[in-house]
């Protein structure tokens, strides 16, 4: 008889056999969501079927992540302002994210901030809608960029205060995950402590923007939270609320070949390496629990190799129509589309 582990009993077990952390990487992660971006804005992915109305939407931000790739690549070591050893091993020794998204952010932010608008610029060539959110953007002084920029890491959308606002937070948070997702590809996983709580990111302590079911290696059938800042993955038990971290309530709901929402049960039990890909109704599903009533979404490689949980999450906007009217609220937002005053 199976049951699930609580979290002293996992962080107990050799890590061997459960890989814990999976830390991105700045050479690959941007290049990977883009393509996964354009194959979602065109139809192609069976099992997150996309509202055609939102494929112009997913190619601009297609365009917003290969600017990020480009600007990734200009970042140094140093740019990564790692904290040093008695820092990390403060980190370690108080269960603390090592890259907390709190406090001051360094002038290099708006640097970073600064060459993402110079790569959309040729972008706004052949997208004109894209040029005045462009000189918008620039215009922004130092304060009215932090309100963006606390909003964004906070995840407070009624602090963006007007539409405009919300039309530029993807492009702060855009600027914000090149610098997260950089130093989070410099450290160790011996750097990051497993925190007291499992429903926050460990490197920098951000929320989830949704959940992956990896396949292959010591990560073959496991859950893992993708983080909507850093792009950390962190291992969590399934059928566990990934906000509330209850399990007697979960259900799993994704879409039909007919847009009807279908339940389904599910284990941490890891499971063979075998080809499901003919499954499309498992490539994406809505977590929701009855406990706190909210809901993630969790996307499954073993249904869809390439599948990108923030590319994914994006892209399956029907999804969360479906699930709010059945009166449950988003954990966490997708930092690349925000709605103001909302989550």
């Amino acid at each position: 008889m199976q049951r699930i582990l609580e979290r002293g009993e996992i962080e107990s077990l050799d890590h061997i056999s459960i890989e814990r952390l999976r830390l991105p990487s700045a050479q690959s992660l941007f290049v990977e969501r883009a393509a996964r971006l354009r194959r979602l804005a065109a139809g192609e992915i069976i099992g997150t079927p996309v509202n055609p109305a939102l494929s112009g939407y997913l190619l601009l931000m297609a365009d917003l992540v290969e600017a990020q790739h480009a600007v990734i690549q200009t970042l140094s070591i140093a740019d990564a302002m790692l904290p040093d050893e008695a820092a990390l091993e403060s980190a370690r020794r108080y269960a603390m994210p090592p890259l907390p998204a709190l406090g001051e952010l360094p002038p290099l932010w708006h640097t970073i901030f600064d060459r993402l608008l110079t790569q959309l610029d040729a972008t706004a060539a052949s997208r004109p809608q894209l040029a005045p959110i462009l000189v918008a953007l620039r215009a922004l002084d130092p304060a009215a960029l932090k309100v963006l920029a606390d909003a964004v890491l906070t995840q407070r959308p009624e602090a963006l205060g007007s539409e405009q606002a919300t039309a530029h937070a993807p492009f702060v948070a855009a600027a914000l995950q090149v610098w997260w997702t950089y130093r989070a590809s410099q450290l160790s996983p011996k750097d990051v402590p497993t925190l007291e709580t499992g429903t926050l990111c460990p490197v920098c302590g951000s929320q989830p923007v949704a959940s992956v079911i990896r396949i292959g290696g010591q990560s073959q059938g496991y859950r893992y939270l993708h983080c909507g800042l850093c792009a950390s993955e962190w291992h969590m038990v399934r059928v566990k609320c990934s906000n509330c971290e209850q399990n007697a309530k979960i259900a799993y709901q994704g879409l039909d070949s007919r847009g009807d929402v279908d339940h389904a049960e599910a284990t941490d039990a890891p499971l063979p390496l075998v080809n499901k890909a003919n499954d499309p109704q498992k490539v994406i599903r809505a977590e929701t629990c009855d406990d706190c009533l909210t809901y993630r979404k969790i996307v499954n490689q073993e249904h869809d190799y390439e599948v990108e949980p923030l590319a994914d999450d994006l892209a399956s906007l029907m999804l969360d129509v479906l699930v709010t009217e059945e009166g449950y609220i988003r954990a966490s937002i997708n930092p690349l589309l925000w709605f103001s005053g909302a989550v």
